[in-house]
């Protein structure tokens, strides 16, 4: 992975079958990513649903999927409750091939800034591999200010930042806030699909893309239109896609994406981890619609 990366970074699921790892599944959907030729496949991200799975069966999900990436670099989340927990899947990472590491400061008791900063403190000092800074409140429940991401930025091995969506009038803002503070050679990534094309043409290096973890070529359309600094085609590709970003923000982009790939038959029938439930079927119904609208 280089140092600075960039482009689509695809979140695939982790499908189960009966309550366990589906394998075979799982290396179909990470091949698929591979043959897209995004630019990077991070797995057990919040769409991986890391939080859910032991620490065997992650390992063997970063084996599979450093064995299906056909020599795409593959970023591994290492998110847990304790930070000795954290440094035994890096490690873990790190030995089963991973070419990076995303961390987010897991929690049940609420955090400090000063205790998240030890954790990434502790973790990147024993890392070989690039490290990518995972702030996602919405699962964590726990935001990043602009004086810790200076902090943390300043570490060694943090090669990213990965940023929840800003308010629709605050994304260049909000960009340049951030870029005021980090080194220069640590990227600003996205997340947030629906506001990943505006982020990318208003400075951003890499998107985080849940939809590009199932519909991988619609993600890159919109960010190479957005890097070649064609505003209008990387918004209107990201149009196409409205009906998914309407999903996304009524059940949750997990359930939306894993109701694609089950309707696309990537995945079985219920493969998202109990008590998760998957969509209604008016639902599936309206996923259905949206992926007709698409080539």
């Amino acid at each position: 992975m280089s140092r600075v990366p960039t482009g689509v970074s695809a979140f695939p699921l982790t499908p189960l079958r009966d309550d366990a790892f589906d394998r075979p599944a799982f290396e179909r959907v990470v091949a698929r990513l591979a043959a897209a030729e995004v630019d990077t496949i991070s797995v057990l991200g919040s769409t991986g649903s890391y939080a859910y799975l032991s620490r065997a069966e992650r390992r063997e999900v970063v084996e599979a999927a450093v064995a299906a990436a056909d020599g795409v670099p593959v970023s591994v989340g290492i998110g847990a409750l304790r930070t000795s927990q954290v440094q035994a899947l890096a490690e873990e990472a790190q030995e089963a091939g991973a070419d990076g590491v995303l961390l987010a400061p897991m929690s049940y008791q609420a955090l400090s800034d000063d205790e998240v900063f030890g954790l990434f403190d502790d973790v990147t000092r024993g890392l070989s591999v690039p490290l990518t800074v995972y702030d996602n409140p919405g699962t964590t429940h726990f935001t990043f200010t602009t004086e810790l991401v200076a902090r943390v930025a300043a570490l060694p091995n943090v090669a990213a930042i990965k940023i929840p969506p800003p308010a629709p009038d605050r994304v260049e803002p909000r960009i340049r806030e951030i870029r005021a503070v980090i080194p220069q050679n640590v990227a600003i990534g996205i997340s947030g699909d629906s506001t990943a094309a505006s982020a990318l043409l208003a400075g951003c290096d890499l998107w985080h893309s849940v939809i590009g973890g199932v519909l991988p070529e619609a993600a890159i359309d919109i960010a190479r239109a957005a890097r070649s600094g064609d505003a209008d085609a990387a918004l209107a590709e990201s149009d196409r896609l409205r009906g998914f970003w309407q999903l996304f923000a009524e059940h949750g982009s997990l359930r939306v994406t894993a109701a694609i790939a089950e309707h696309l038959g990537l995945v079985a029938a219920d493969s998202l981890p109990k008590p998760i439930r998957g969509l209604s079927a008016p639902a599936r119904q309206q996923v259905a619609d949206a992926l007709s609208l698409l080539d």
